[in-house]
């Protein structure tokens, strides 16, 4: 019994690594594509995403900014 749940535990441990790393890559991509050049915003934004914590970062990121980036491309 202890076995199967090592190994799910193995599992959901690597989903959660990869799906962590897609979310990680996609934010840097989304930042480097689409952030606005005005000013040092774009190399700013990297920066916190690379070094703020890793996962924090990202979350930072697209909690904060992208939503307002958004919100300036529909008006």
């Amino acid at each position: 019994m202890s076995i199967l749940f090592f190994g799910g535990a193995i599992l959901v441990g690597a989903l959660f690594s990869i799906l962590s790393l897609v979310f990680y890559i996609f934010v840097i991509v989304d930042c480097a594509k689409y952030e606005s050049d005005e000013g040092n915003t774009k190399i700013i934004w990297i920066l916190v995403i690379l070094f703020a914590a890793p996962p924090l970062g990202g979350i930072i990121y697209y909690l904060v900014r992208r939503p307002e980036r958004i919100s300036m491309l529909g008006r």
